[in-house]
């Protein structure tokens, strides 16, 4: 896989930018677990110019404030992933089969089997694994996106980062 076949890149959130564990307070408040080798992935794909968007159910606001950490869009409480992937594609002109979709569970399912490009953690559902071009290595939430540019389509941070 070629990283100049692929228009954008879309990550599920849930279970695969985290560990699909929540942590609760005695205040309600949530919080989540997510990797900081992704981060410097993220960083080099925007560097190449690819853009790069997290699409999820999840409501709570911890997407937003990772998303913006990580100077990224997010599109979140999302109820049908297929209509919010046909959107994007219609307003950024992006062609389905050049689209790398990571998921990990069910609700990714149908969204997954319009791209063109599929990747899932390690621990994904058994059904993602069967439909994923790339099955990972690492599980959700401990460098899914690392080892994906990394390893997989073998970007070289230095080079891109530093030149």
């Amino acid at each position: 896989m070629n990283i100049n076949n692929i228009d954008a890149f879309i990550f599920d959130f849930d279970g695969v930018l985290t560990n699909n564990k929540i942590y609760v307070n005695e205040n309600g408040l949530e919080t989540v677990q997510c990797s900081r080798a992704d981060g410097l992935a993220f960083d080099v794909l925007k560097k190449l110019n690819k853009p790069v968007i997290i699409l999820s159910t999840e409501k709570n606001l911890v997407v937003q404030v990772r998303a913006k950490k990580l100077k990224i869009l997010a599109i979140n409480g999302v109820d049908d992933k297929v209509k919010a992937l046909k959107k994007l594609v219609i307003k950024h002109k992006y062609n389905l089969n050049k689209i790398l979709f990571v998921g990990n569970d069910l609700n990714d399912y149908l969204a997954m089997k319009l791209c063109g490009y599929t990747a899932c953690p390690a621990d994904s559902h058994p059904q993602i694994k069967k439909i994923s071009s790339i099955c990972l290595r690492k599980a959700g939430g401990d460098g899914v996106v690392r080892e994906l540019v990394e390893e997989i389509l073998k970007i070289n941070f230095i080079k891109v980062l530093y030149g």
